[in-house]
């Protein structure tokens, strides 16, 4: 854990908010799995402001944890009275937007705040097939924001070498089911760039974004779910927002993430998910950490990206009709994916489901089977369930039967539950 003990490293605690300053290397180097404990410790889940320095990167970098945004602007404003760093720039504010523009203004502040950024691929230029980086080679200029051929080999071995000279490479591949032609150069020479040179260089600064997932009539070429090939990969992390929050602020923390990173975009939620509360500056989610989106007694029920809504209305169902208690997880990061808040929420209820839309042999949610029951065997009181796709290609006339929807998920809920009396 952080210790505080001097000026630039202390706390400052009241009702209403928390101060922490912690120097930026230290932040980049270790803050990850500390601060992820020190703030679960919370009772509260609270909002997080970053506010990043303008220049220096020895300067002090304030993460100001609040759980309302007046507190988060009283605690900047203190923070910036009492910081010996350069100017800051700080966020309070909010604003609705849905995913493809939270991912555009992910996009506009990773350009912005990184000289070395580049985003190129198919069409980005022109905005992308989904709008997201539209306006942004009028903004930085077509040599920072720029068209590929069409060759995703090459669009991910571009992304290797720039990366590898130190520059910050966001590639896209315009839709998932097209990443397997990059396989050589992500699995191959991405993955491995860090580890065959024992650290003496690497490919981190490389986000590989990628849209994935049902859409409504995309077909067997154009709706697929690949996160469990690429998670099988040692060395790439592999991420999944299932809305406008989670999708800007776990985008830029890929962006910024030292190992490279595969951001999958269920493609269905474009303009189907929309948040009021998406903070309009600079801020980002920690990787590899689990979100727990509610509370509950009777049975853990754990998913991401797309999938998200299905559940939220099966566990709805689930409270309204039958009087069950769902504890809702989104995973977020695949890999590396947050072990320790999934056993914990099944070690308390005692039961649990597993929904992706991936096909269910080899799945992720085989994983987290696995896992969970060699942690949990002791506790469990009922089989663990799997509410998957189907073993087959992906159809195009037949997609509502073939998705893991809600009412799938209340079966399996209410199946787990008898199973346990």
């Amino acid at each position: 854990d952080f210790r505080f003990s001097s000026d630039q490293n202390k706390q400052q605690t009241t009702r209403h908010k928390t101060i922490i300053m912690i120097p930026s290397r230290l932040l980049r180097q270790r803050g990850g799995p500390q601060a992820t404990r020190l703030l679960s410790s919370m009772r509260r889940q609270p909002r997080i402001v970053l506010t990043r320095p303008l220049s220096s990167s020895s300067a002090a970098v304030s993460v100001v944890v609040a759980t309302d945004p007046p507190a988060a602007a009283a605690a900047a404003a203190t923070t910036s009275a009492t910081a010996t760093s350069p100017t800051f720039e700080t966020t309070t504010t909010t604003t609705r937007m849905n995913l493809f523009t939270a991912v555009q203004d992910a996009l506009t502040i990773a350009l912005h705040t990184d000289p070395s950024a580049i985003v190129f691929g198919q069409d980005v230029a022109f905005g992308g097939v989904f709008r997201c980086s539209q306006g942004l080679r009028e903004r930085f200029g077509s040599d920072r924001v720029f068209n590929t051929p069409l060759s995703e080999n090459g669009i991910a071995g571009f992304a290797v070498g720039y990366a590898a000279a130190g520059g910050t490479a966001i590639a896209e591949i315009q839709f998932a089911d097209y990443i397997f032609p990059a396989f050589d150069q992500i699995v191959n020479e991405l993955a491995k760039f860090r580890y065959r040179s024992g650290n003496q260089w690497n490919a981190g600064g490389v986000t590989i974004r990628s849209p994935c997932g049902a859409v409504g009539h995309g077909g067997h070429y154009h709706s697929q779910s690949p996160e469990a090939y690429l998670a099988h990969t040692p060395g790439l992390t592999v991420v999944m927002p299932r809305g406008p929050v989670t999708g800007k602020g776990l985008l830029l923390a890929s962006i910024r993430s030292p190992d490279p990173v595969i951001f999958l975009e269920p493609k269905a939620l474009y303009r189907a998910a929309v948040d009021d509360d998406v903070p309009t500056g600079d801020y980002e989610l920690p990787l590899g950490r689990a979100d727990v989106m509610r509370h509950g007694t009777d049975v853990t029920v754990i998913g991401w990206g797309g999938q998200l809504r299905a559940l939220e209305t099966a566990c709805d169902m689930a409270q309204e009709r039958h009087g069950i208690s769902c504890e809702l997880i989104d995973l977020q990061t695949i890999v590396p994916w947050d072990v320790e808040t999934v056993t914990g929420s099944v070690l308390k209820t005692g039961k649990c489901l597993v929904s992706h839309e991936a096909p269910v042999t080899c799945g992720f949610g085989a994983e987290l089977v696995a896992t969970i029951q060699q942690h949990c065997f002791y506790s469990l009181q009922s089989p663990i369930q799997r509410v998957c796709g189907y073993d087959t290609p992906f159809p195009l006339v037949f997609e509502k039967y073939y998705l893991p929807n809600e009412f799938k998920n209340l079966q399996a809920i209410l199946n787990v539950m008898d199973a346990a009396k």
